[in-house]
């Protein structure tokens, strides 16, 4: 290392989920851009993940970062379960545990590397603080929680848990905010209020969010944390993708977009932590199809703890299926790479379970979402959007969560957003704030002045 004395050195703590992991992937992007050296710290499997599904940049820049490799213990990773009555991932519970043995490893990297750097900045995902607990004894250090959600979201979680404090703001009346029912499971519950308890020793919160999509929230954020600093540094995805890798392959998915006309298709996903019952994908299917809407769908059980290893559950489509709609609809079983689909010009629509990734992705590319909220944060996310920033409609009502979504309400969602006057009106919105957040990156004071505020604290 060149200049030993001066140097900086960050590194990155992700929490071992594909949204997580994806987001510090970009963050750590931007600040290479910088010249400051980034490490990435996880167990050899998640790190494996995290580089497989790089998208929307060239793969080959990710071997300017220094990926440490941490051993754990074998944990279990089960299959999920498509029938539980709570839709959060609990399969993922033993990974999620597992990461308790990276505190060791992850506290031996920052000493070794704190002897050989004037600063060590840790960023770590807020669901890892006990790994990095050991911060505090290591000389020249210091930490930063990142917040993987919207600061809309994050603002209400704090706000209800300190008693719902007067603001001196303008926000979303409490009765539009939906309730944490059914977000999370006892054991998750439990596993966040560990992780929380280390945050009081951090420097500062970073969030994937910029103030043109959510200011207020920023703002009430740092009115309701004045002891910490914060930085809205989002959005961390590429705002320009590239039309092929260096390796000139693409998948086969973006090959049939480019046959199809601007505007004409739906994109449905549900993410990486998404299981859906039979019932339910028996009639989303049959809704997309009476819809007579192109649409690709991407249709996967949630990751399991290790994503390399197991049998997969191919959920089932009804017979005959995938030919009656072969001249409208494609139907992707593998992983895909969302940001490259919503970011080419055939998209129109996305219906969307409103993981925070998914809806910052959306939002730069101009893409409205037809939210179906699932679990964690998403129900709220899916508020943000379609009562805040009118940039989507709203398939599933977090209030019926427990109901399936029959095929007429998705035919009828899927019409309105994808071939209705009020479709059109939520396109140009989208694409007015996809504008707006596109022309801060490049030209605006408030992103550039975030950054180099960031930047200049952690350097000085």
């Amino acid at each position: 290392m060149t200049n030993q004395e001066n140097s900086v050195i960050v590194v990155m703590v992700p929490f071992p989920a594909q949204g997580h992991l994806n987001q510090l992937l970009h963050l750590s992007r931007i600040i290479l851009s910088y010249g400051i050296p980034v490490h990435y710290v996880g167990t050899s499997t998640h790190n494996r993940q995290a580089k497989v599904r790089v998208h929307g940049w060239d793969p080959v820049a990710v071997a300017s970062f220094h990926f440490h490799d941490c051993q754990v213990p074998p944990f279990a990773s089960p299959p999920p379960n498509p029938n539980a009555a709570i839709k959060f991932p609990s399969h993922l519970q033993p990974c999620f545990d597992a990461c308790h043995y990276l505190r060791k490893p992850v506290t031996e990297l920052l000493r070794m590397l704190s002897s050989q750097a004037r600063k060590v900045v840790i960023i770590h995902d807020s669901m890892m603080g006990s790994v990095v607990q050991d911060v505090g004894s290591i000389p020249n250090t210091e930490s930063y929680a990142f917040h993987t959600v919207s600061a809309f979201s994050l603002f209400f979680y704090l706000w209800e848990s300190t008693g719902k404090p007067q603001v001196n703001a303008e926000m979303l009346g409490e009765n539009d905010v939906p309730s944490l029912e059914g977000c999370f499971t006892e054991d998750f519950l439990e596993f966040i209020a560990l992780q929380h308890r280390y945050l009081n020793v951090t420097s500062g919160s970073i969030y994937n969010t910029s103030k043109v999509i959510e200011g207020t929230y920023v703002d009430l954020l740092r009115q309701h944390m004045k002891e910490k600093q914060h930085w809205a540094l989002g959005p961390f995805n590429p705002l320009k993708v590239p039309e092929k890798s260096s390796c000139g392959s693409r998948h086969y998915c973006l090959e049939w977009l480019d046959k199809q006309e601007m505007n004409s298709v739906l994109y449905v996903s549900f993410g990486t932590t998404t299981t859906m019952g039979d019932e339910q994908i028996q009639e989303l299917a049959i809704g997309l199809r009476r819809s007579n809407q192109k649409f690709i769908w991407v249709l996967r059980d949630a990751d399991t703890g290790d994503v390399f290893n197991g049998e997969v559950r191919r959920p089932e489509l009804p017979k005959g299926y995938q030919d009656s709609v072969k001249d409208k609809g494609l139907v992707v079983r593998d992983w895909a790479p969302q940001l490259e689909i919503l970011a080419h010009p055939a998209i129109g629509g996305f219906v969307s379970h409103c993981g925070w990734n998914s809806c910052m992705e959306s939002i730069t590319m101009g893409v409205p979402i037809g939210a179906w909220p699932v679990h964690s944060d998403q129900p709220r996310n899916a508020v943000l959007i379609t009562k805040l920033l009118k940039l989507g409609i709203t398939i599933k009502d977090w209030a019926r969560r427990d109901e399936v979504v029959t095929a007429a309400v998705v035919e009828d969602a899927v019409k309105r957003l994808m071939a209705s006057k009020e479709g059109d009106e939520i396109r140009k919105r989208a694409a007015e704030v996809s504008g707006a957040v596109r022309q801060s990156v490049a030209e605006g004071e408030v992103y550039r002045k975030e950054w180099d505020s960031f930047i200049t604290h952690i350097i000085r």
